[in-house]
């Protein structure tokens, strides 16, 4: 299964509304975190209990994502990433409007199955629309634009839900998912998904089929989730017990992202010089490191040192999806695309929840040592991935 991307619809259209719809699904993701410590306040739960919502949330989108992609044929893509971007406004107007936690659980539900629409559909999408290397460059593009709304949507929502409360702020943010649905509908043209690998060969990436490499790619790239999704659990906890109060929390979540952004752009340019396997290997033991040393600082200290933790988290990513095209025939390239996304919100599912049970276990900073550790297990499996990128 593939994407031909139409001819009224032009590459930077694409890439624009695409990664639009990347900043709002992100960022309708990372503000949770903002949620979590005033969701435990209200209702006394536990970091187990925090990292069971969380893989409310996550589970809902692993197992929506390869059904999204087939749903996209049958109706077409525009039509279910809007579907999906408004189900995110019902599921947060729900559980602003419920107030109660199991009001929150239905709600966080089903936002998850409307966010799961995007990421299989919008960076098929985007790898369609540009030829060649070109692909590498947009989808690193569109991957940074997740990290702009990773920095705006949690700052917003912090400082909402300071003045007026939780429930009020998740109804205005289900406002903007509407708004932004809108927008998809609106802003592209009906783009035909195709089983045939013709009609996208001459478009995107002729990349060749390498099934092993794919999946040591995909198998870095859970360990990579791990670490990114059992830090973002404990962070808002970190600075929480560090002293700061529910805008500095939001502030240090945007510090962080903001870092991402540049992260993914940094990364994408490192990348092209140093490879692959060298750029993995820094980013990945420069997060352990710097999560570390995190643990001990003061809030000040830790507000200063975020950005950079962000930079090495995230990364990593822009560098695993760029390369999936080059493992990846075009006819098979959406699929790979799904099950790509699919493993890293099954590893948001389950990490968050195996955290929080870790972290009532032994104390946060000891779990959150041994999350900042998994980060080393990709080292081995990136210096395997060596031969792949020599036969290409």
């Amino acid at each position: 299964m593939t994407v031909s991307v139409s001819p009224a619809c032009s590459p930077r259209r694409t890439l624009t509304v695409c990664g639009g719809a990347h900043a709002l699904h992100d960022g309708f993701t990372d503000l949770l975190n903002v949620l979590y410590p005033l969701l435990q306040a209200q209702f006394g739960l536990s970091y187990a209990a925090i990292g069971a919502l969380k893989t409310v949330y996550s589970g809902a989108m692993a197992s929506g994502q390869i059904p999204s992609g087939l749903l996209a044929v049958r109706l077409g893509p525009v039509r279910v990433l809007a579907a999906g971007t408004a189900l995110i406004a019902v599921g947060y107007g729900l559980a602003g409007l419920s107030g109660s936690l199991y009001g929150v659980i239905a709600g966080l539900l089903l936002a998850g199955l409307g966010g799961s629409t995007q990421h299989p559909i919008g960076s098929s999408l985007v790898s369609a629309a540009y030829a060649g290397l070109r692909s590498r460059t947009a989808l690193g593009t569109y991957n940074f634009t997740g990290d702009v709304g990773k920095v705006l949507l949690p700052a917003l929502f912090a400082v909402v839900a300071a003045a007026l409360g939780w429930q009020q702020a998740l109804i205005i943010v289900g406002a903007l998912a509407v708004l932004g649905a809108g927008i998809i509908m609106g802003s592209l043209r009906p783009i035909p998904l195709h089983d045939k690998a013709g009609e996208t060969k001459s478009k995107a990436m002729a990349g060749q089929d390498r099934p092993w490499a794919y999946w040591l790619l995909f198998s870095i790239h859970i360990a990579d989730d791990l670490v990114r999704t059992g830090f973002m659990i404990f962070l808002p906890f970190l600075l929480r017990d560090k002293g700061a109060d529910l805008p500095t929390i939001g502030l240090g979540l945007s510090l962080l992202f903001a870092g991402g952004a540049a992260g993914k752009l940094v990364m994408g340019w490192v990348g092209d010089r140093l490879g692959v396997v060298t750029s993995v290997i820094l980013t990945e033991v420069a997060t352990t490191v710097l999560i570390l040393t995190l643990l001990p600082m003061s809030l000040s200290g830790a507000l200063v040192l975020l950005p950079a933790v962000g930079l090495m988290l995230n990364g990593t990513s822009s560098v695993l999806y760029g390369t999936i095209p080059e493992f990846v025939s075009p006819e098979r390239r959406t699929h790979a695309f799904a099950i790509f996304y699919t493993g890293g919100s099954v590893a948001g599912a389950t990490g968050p929840l195996l955290s929080g049970l870790l972290g009532d276990a032994v104390g946060l900073p000891i779990a959150l040592a041994s999350v900042a550790c998994i980060a080393l297990t990709t080292v081995p499996m990136v210096w395997a991935l060596r031969p792949a990128f020599r036969d290409g």
